[in-house]
């Protein structure tokens, strides 16, 4: 579907001069990447936290974690991040100039298409604004250029799925497409990866190193017994962190969408592996999302299907009913803060997108100018950050269920004869005989099997030198029956991962719109419960005769937990009124002479700019209704109130 045509010149301009938020360090040139927060931004932040908080934390009934930022080398080194949390980049030689390859291969590609509509007399969507100067000057102009049918569906069926290539499946179509630096037409090296993470040293000595963490989840895997422990070790259960990430990003671009420090908002839901059911899903389950499942991207397309996620996890296309709870519940909070439903969708991970552990993949994707942006992960990540965590530190981070009938286990064992096993393997035995007690059984039935062929199994283990032999005589692995009056088990993660940067500057794409009776007249047209300011207090002009009444109200609504602000500035109320929509303040009151001799006062909607009338009481009553996490509509709200026709605005 087309995105609404949005001036991107004209938004950008409002964000900085309303200093929703502005490059850091400006004034000493700046830093791509990094950007700090003025008043309104912060102020819309913090109401889309509050709204997170009440809607995940405080109604799933979730276990809130605030960790360190600073993380060991061996924690992340554990957890994968240290060899594979990277992204693949490419240099010209000739100038130094470095890009990340699949955003170069995907803007190529794009310009390619346009140039082609342009040469067959089709309107191509432009670029907008400021990012149409930056885009030109990395891939220059865009060249009418017909292409053929074949190639056209080619590039579109690459485009499909651009996020799933690998570095050298990128560094293939480049060759096959001939994809030069745009600027210069030299050539480019090949694909290397580049890790992601700020690199530090924690400590004077410099020798315990460390990154920026680049994600809230290891600390609340980390916390895990401490956590069971807190939730009275009652399964299933989610903790949920908020905080700061870092990623050490190749080309920071697109303002708040693609930056090197971002605040996250990621929840932990542990549950049984056998039971992945969730006791709330029939309350969500006719909810319908909008899908795009992993078989409809490798057939090179990007339809999607409207469909409930009842019907979705029946069929198998949501792997289990809590994945699908979750995905349910994403959906009702981004409307909730004011995302457009028609530019949501869900998409789900393809096979090569995904980690080897995780059973199903799904990212929440809003539709931006700059295209489908991805705002929230939520995979299944299987039992794969417990079990790392747990055999590289040999703490148990289980479960352990009393049954209430014994259960009888074939399983297999290892034995060691501890008089020959000690002498000969001295020093390294601990190591040795925890990498054997802690395999799986998989793992220990093709140990048992080599045993039995070769009368001897051969291991490598972490921190011995070479390769392990131990001889028939030492070790015996044999299945065995047991019963077990305790079931111990690793719990799976569904992780909802929510990166609020850039759900907020698609939720300010998806609420900014200019008045059609003047180009100069733009509005954000936030939900209440996400704007910055609540109301507007205004008095008719500076007559001191309006002063005592705007106090009371201000300290009325202060009482009231509604934020307002007062414009007694010399400026026009129409003036007034737009200076604030720019802002999103959803609400106005005018104190005009009428006030001062009945205590009543006009109350504005923002969108509409429908007025009514009532008395101070009514009027904060009514606004206090129309801004809560209930609120209600403006009809609602006002009901009983006088309407009022006010002067041309």
């Amino acid at each position: 579907m087309s995105v609404p045509a949005i001036d991107r010149d004209t938004l950008d301009g409002l964000l900085k001069r309303r200093f929703f938020f502005a490059p850091a360090f400006d004034i000493y040139g700046g830093v791509s990447g990094l950007y700090d927060y003025g008043p309104p931004g912060c102020a819309l932040q913090a109401n889309v936290i509050d709204v997170w908080r009440k809607h995940f934390v405080l109604e799933e009934d979730m276990l809130e974690v605030d960790c360190t930022m600073l993380t060991p080398y061996e924690v992340l080194k554990t957890s994968g991040h240290v060899d594979k949390f990277a992204d693949w980049m490419c240099r010209d030689p000739a100038t130094g100039e470095i890009f990340r390859v699949d955003h170069l291969v995907e803007e190529v590609l794009e310009s390619r298409l346009k140039g082609d509509k342009e040469a067959r007399g089709e309107t191509a969507e432009p670029f907008a604004g400021a990012e149409e100067k930056k885009r030109k000057k990395k891939v220059k102009e865009i060249k009418a250029v017909k292409l053929d049918d074949a190639v056209v569906a080619e590039y579109e069926a690459i485009l499909a799925k651009i996020d799933g290539y690998s570095g050298p499946e990128l560094g293939s179509l480049m060759q096959k497409y001939n994809i030069v630096n745009p600027a210069t037409g030299g050539p480019l090296s090949e694909p290397l990866e580049f890790n992601l993470m700020f690199e530090t040293a924690i400590g004077p000595s410099g020798q315990l190193k460390g990154y920026l963490r680049p994600e809230t989840a290891q600390g609340q895997f980390l916390n895990f017994n401490k956590l069971l422990e807190s939730n009275n070790t009652k399964m299933p259960f989610a903790s949920a962190s908020i905080g700061k990430s870092f990623r050490n990003e190749i080309s920071p671009r697109s303002g708040l969408l693609r930056v090197r420090e971002f605040l996250m908002a990621e929840i932990e839901h542990f549950v049984d592996p056998r039971d992945k059911s969730h006791p709330r899903f029939p309350d969500v389950a006719n909810t319908k999302l909008r899908l795009l499942s992993k078989g409809t991207q490798h057939e090179g397309r990007t339809e999607v299907t409207e469909i409930t996620i009842g019907e979705a996890v029946q069929t198998g296309l949501v792997d289990n009913e809590t994945l699908g709870y979750f995905l349910a519940r994403i959906y009702m909070f981004l409307i909730k803060v004011g995302v457009d439903h028609n530019r949501l969708r869900f998409r789900q991970h393809m096979s090569n997108e995904m980690a080897h552990y995780a059973a199903d993949c799904w990212d929440a994707e809003l539709q931006t100018s700059y295209g489908w942006i991805e705002c929230v992960g939520c995979a299944d990540r299987s039992a794969y950050d417990l079990t790392v965590h747990s055999n590289r530190t040999n703490e148990k981070l289980v479960v352990r269920q009393t049954l209430a009938e014994p259960l009888t286990v074939e399983a297999f064992e290892v034995e060691l004869d501890k008089k020959k096993f000690g002498p000969k393997f001295k020093k390294d035995g601990k190591k040795i005989e925890q990498f054997l007690t802690s395999r799986t059984q998989c793992e220990l039935e093709d140990l048992a099997n080599e045993l039995s062929e070769k009368l001897k199994v051969t291991v490598d283990v972490e921190g011995v030198g070479a390769s392990v032999e131990i001889e028939k005589d030492i070790i015996s692995i044999e299945k065995k029956t047991r019963q077990e009056h305790i079931r111990e088990y690793t719990p799976n993660v569904i992780e909802p991962s929510f990166g609020i940067g850039r759900i907020l500057y698609s939720l300010i794409e998806h609420n900014f719109w200019i008045r059609p009776e003047s180009d100069q007249r733009a509005v954000l047209s936030f939900p209440p419960v996400i704007a910055p300011t609540k109301v507007l207090l205004v008095p008719l002009s500076n007559n001191e005769a309006f002063e005592p009444m705007i106090n009371e109200l201000s300290r009325l609504l202060r009482r009231a937990g509604i934020p307002a602000k007062v414009d007694d500035s010399s400026a026009t109320i129409g003036r007034r009124y737009a200076r604030n929509d720019e802002l999103g303040t959803p609400f106005g009151v005018t104190v005009d002479f009428q006030s001062v001799q009945d205590r009543t006062v006009t109350l504005r909607e923002r969108d509409s700019t429908k007025q009514v009338r009532g008395t101070v009481e009514e009027v904060i009553g009514a606004v206090r209704r129309m801004v809560g996490q209930d609120a209600v509509s403006w009809e609602e709200g006002t009901k009983g109130l006088a309407s009022f026709e006010a002067a041309s605005e």
